[in-house]
């Protein structure tokens, strides 16, 4: 499967061993992640020189070939709503996870399409489990656990 991951770049890297478990178990299962580098300690690093429209066409087009998007929405970020918000318009399966406890945008908690699953966690173990079971069939994640 290819899977657009996303995360919070310049709002805060306070989740980012969060990042590197959920991106390492899709790696480990052999999906794509194309957004793989995102989890990296160095993203800053290596996003800082690539120009902003470049960014955009090359995310844009990185979500248009996903199957799948999954956020990890603990730490706001405009960029992550943006991503959220076009998969959502294409008709993507989305899944949003986050810390429990962190107040996360009305704008992903309080969206009722149906392509979204907004799941928190309690610790890295359980955000991947949460991941793991949403890529099982992103279509019918409510069929298996409640939303």
């Amino acid at each position: 499967m290819n899977i657009y991951f996303a995360c919070s770049i310049t709002g805060g890297r306070e989740f980012e061993p969060v990042f590197q478990a959920i991106v390492g178990t899709m790696l480990k299962a052999g999906h794509q992640v194309p957004t793989a580098h995102l989890a990296d300690p160095s993203v800053g690093q290596m996003e800082i020189v690539v120009a902003a429209a470049d960014v955009y066409d090359r995310d844009v087009a990185w979500i248009r070939a996903a199957d799948v998007l999954v956020a990890e929405v603990s730490t706001p970020s405009h960029g992550v709503g943006y991503e959220i918000g076009f998969a959502l318009g294409m008709g993507k399966p989305v899944l949003a996870c986050y810390q429990a406890g962190r107040r996360i945008s009305k704008m992903i908690s309080g969206n009722p399409d149906a392509n979204l699953v907004v799941k928190s966690y309690y610790d890295v173990e359980e955000a991947v489990s949460i991941v793991n079971v949403f890529l099982k069939n992103p279509h019918c994640y409510n069929c298996e656990i409640s939303h």
